[in-house]
């Protein structure tokens, strides 16, 4: 089991003409921070800056979460009325595969 964001919904056309979705679902990992001590006078200065900058402003705070393309869907307007699911952007979705089957589960 994985989750997964959907981080884009598109309208689009399939070869024939008719209308339908691209879904864009991407699983979101947390990356581990490594902590760094610097060597230098300075270099400890320079940290302590950006750590208070970091506090104040969360313009600074770098990303803790990486994004990575996971499942890409495209579907006919009836296909997605077929498959129950109203995927809405930045919602999260736990996803299950079994038995050569697909599960989406809406998180909370």
């Amino acid at each position: 089991m994985f989750r997964v964001r959907v981080q884009k919904i598109e309208s689009i056309r399939d070869p024939e003409g008719n209308l339908g979705k691209r879904i864009e679902l991407v699983e979101e990992r947390v990356i581990p921070r490594l902590p760094v001590k610097p060597e230098s006078e300075e270099a400890r200065m320079v940290q302590g800056v950006l750590q208070a900058l970091q506090k104040q402003l969360p313009v600074f705070t770098p990303r803790a979460q990486l994004t990575l393309p996971k499942i890409i869907l495209f579907l006919t307007e009836s296909e997605y009325e077929s498959l129950g699911i109203d995927f809405d952007v930045n919602q999260v979705y736990e996803v299950e595969l079994t038995e050569q089957s697909i599960k989406f589960r809406k998180v909370s």
